[in-house]
């Protein structure tokens, strides 16, 4: 990166957070603290809560799932506008008119305190270790840029985050988000129009399209009955629907988000912004990565996009072995980009023989290139066992490093880290206003002064930080960080939906069934992650419908009074009591 670069970069950077501080300074009360005054216009609620989802991993690491498996990871989406509905028409007027800081307070309304409980323990167990790796994706980068350890710079960005989350809670976020995504959609909308004026001076644009399709990346829907594939359109509209119905509905990062909201209208604005949104943002970011594959097909890619794992073999005494790779790999490329041109002239032609001749033949030099990548792997593994050399959330960062113009680079390497720092600290505040509310507060010190249960939520916050940041040193682990996410939340979410819709559905179902309910629920969804190989957004379903069943049947059994009538809450649910300052 050019000293240009670094300015763009660190200037974005350091604005937004020195913006976001002072804006908030002094946010002495919970009402301030938590909920933002709620303050919030649908504008700033709709890019909060799209900024919220959209963590780094979504600009790192979707690029390279789309340059490995095509736009198929889409499908994921599907059910999420209907989601959205649903959760403005149920959810939202239900926790206005309840006067919640957090989701988990409905459920003790609706059943009874362990119910609650248990909620905001699946909440915090599933998004205290996704936070964590919305810290690694960034910091891979700058451990790429700057060369540092991967340790040290994980440090580096969850203290960032953690400083301006604590110093302002909801409404530094709010702010901040919207100007970070100001310059995400700016910046991936830079990088796409780059690609492809780099990738139309080998092919035209149109063309680019076809091939893409003949190379298997452009295919979107897919009606396969098989449960075992990741992505579906049933699994999609099903399977998704259940996760961006709990994820929405009642993951606090987002739950916070919306509560902001001026008035039940403006949260309403703010999720249909993302109804309409969302999805073709996601389809962009797609194609996105579909054009750096095809940019590939005529430029030369590294035979590792991980180029510490490649560096750590030339380093060693097997060397010679790397370079013999490379050399073999170059000469798949140099013979795949010919078959690529031998087939986008076919398709210009209209030769359906030559078509399918072409086709197979580049597919045919694909596979080979794969298997050279494999053998380089392999080696990888051979000099240093440690070494992580799944390389796909590198893909994306390779390309706009060596192919685009300075300060651009800047640009997009602040566009990753914003939404890094977006998304944590929206996950960060809402572990601190969860850990608060519904397990310090609740059950610790019911009747301490707003200052108190402020001032214990910053130290939580920055608790939440240090296990995110812990566990981000672990993440290396994980195959590609966007289905980590995705599937991490996928083994709590169901159970924790099914939790919310047999209270607002099955009114005749307690406390202590639905308890037993999600309980087995979880243990099944756990269980079955680990030894079947079904498609993890059916998890969402699963867990759903298990907690729904089990809930309804064990109601059935259990002897005793089967719901509990809900109180509307008083002004200040949190600090009403004998205690308030």
């Amino acid at each position: 990166m050019s000293l240009l670069d670094f300015v763009v970069l660190f200037g974005t950077l350091l604005a937004i957070a020195a913006y976001g501080i002072w804006k908030t300074r002094g946010s002495r009360d919970l009402e301030g603290y938590f909920r933002g005054d709620h303050t919030m216009k649908w504008g700033t609620i709709g890019l909060s809560v799209m900024a919220t989802q959209a963590s780094a991993i979504t600009f790192l690491s979707t690029p390279g799932l789309a340059y490995e498996q095509g736009m198929a990871f889409v499908q994921n989406y599907l059910g999420l506008p209907i989601a959205l509905v649903i959760v403005s028409a149920l959810f939202i007027p239900m926790y206005y008119r309840l006067g919640v800081y957090t989701a988990y307070e409905y459920l003790e309304r609706r059943f009874d305190l362990k119910t609650r409980q248990l909620g905001a323990f699946l909440f915090l167990i599933q998004r205290g270790l996704a936070a964590g790796i919305t810290i690694y994706a960034p910091s891979i980068i700058l451990s790429t840029l700057i060369g540092w350890n991967l340790d040290v710079t994980i440090l580096l960005m969850g203290i960032l985050v953690v400083v301006y989350t604590v110093s302002g809670g909801t409404r530094a976020v709010s702010l901040t988000q919207k100007h970070q995504m100001a310059v995400i959609l700016v910046g991936m909308a830079v990088a796409f129009l780059l690609v492809v004026s780099d990738l139309s001076r080998h092919i035209p644009f149109s063309r680019a399209l076809e091939v893409a399709g003949k190379m298997g990346r452009l295919e979107v829907i897919n009606f396969s009955l098989d449960y075992s594939a990741r992505y579906t359109f049933w699994s999609g509209i099903l399977g998704g629907l259940f996760l961006a119905l709990s994820y929405f509905g009642t993951d606090q990062s987002q739950v916070g988000r919306y509560l902001s909201g001026e008035t039940v209208t403006e949260s309403r604005l703010g999720l249909m912004f993302n109804a309409v949104f969302k999805v073709p943002m996601q389809f962009f970011i797609l194609l996105t990565g579909v054009m750096v594959f095809l940019f590939y097909q005529f430029v030369e890619p590294p035979i590792l996009f991980k180029h510490t794992a490649v560096r750590a073999v030339h380093e060693s005494s097997r060397a010679p072995e790397m370079r013999d790779l490379e050399a073999r790999y170059s000469a798949a490329f140099r013979e795949k980009r010919e078959a690529i041109r031998a087939l986008a002239a076919a398709l210009e032609g209209e030769d359906e023989g030559a078509i399918a001749a072409a086709q197979a033949r580049a597919k045919g030099l694909e596979r080979r290139a794969e298997e050279i990548r494999s053998e380089a792997k392999d080696l990888v593994v051979r000099v240093d066992p440690k070494m992580e050399v799944k390389d796909s959330d590198y893909v994306f960062l390779t390309f706009i490093l060596h192919h685009l113009p300075r300060g651009v680079v800047g640009l997009l390497i602040a566009v990753i880290f914003c939404a890094s720092m977006s998304s944590t600290s929206s996950e960060l505040n809402a572990l601190g206003s969860t850990s608060t509310v519904d397990l310090y507060q609740r059950l610790l010190r019911p009747r301490e002064t707003e200052r108190h249960y402020v001032i214990v939520s910053r130290v939580l916050t920055a608790f939440w930080g240090l296990v995110a940041i812990s566990f981000a040193m672990t993440a290396y682990l994980v195959e590609n960080l966007i289905e980590a996410v995705n599937i991490l939340g996928s083994l709590f979410y169901g159970t924790l939906l099914g939790i919310f819709l047999t209270a607002f559905l099955l009114k005749r179902v307690g406390g202590t069934a639905v308890f037993a309910a999600a309980l087995v629920a979880e243990a099944m969804v756990i269980a079955l992650y680990f030894t079947t190989d079904i498609g993890y957004l059916w998890y969402n379903l699963i867990g759903c419908g298990m907690v729904l069943a089990l809930g309804t049947v064990l109601q059935a059994a259990l002897p005793g009074p089967r719901q509990r009538r809900m109180e509307p809450a008083p002004k200040d649910p949190v600090a009403s009591g004998p205690g308030r300052g």
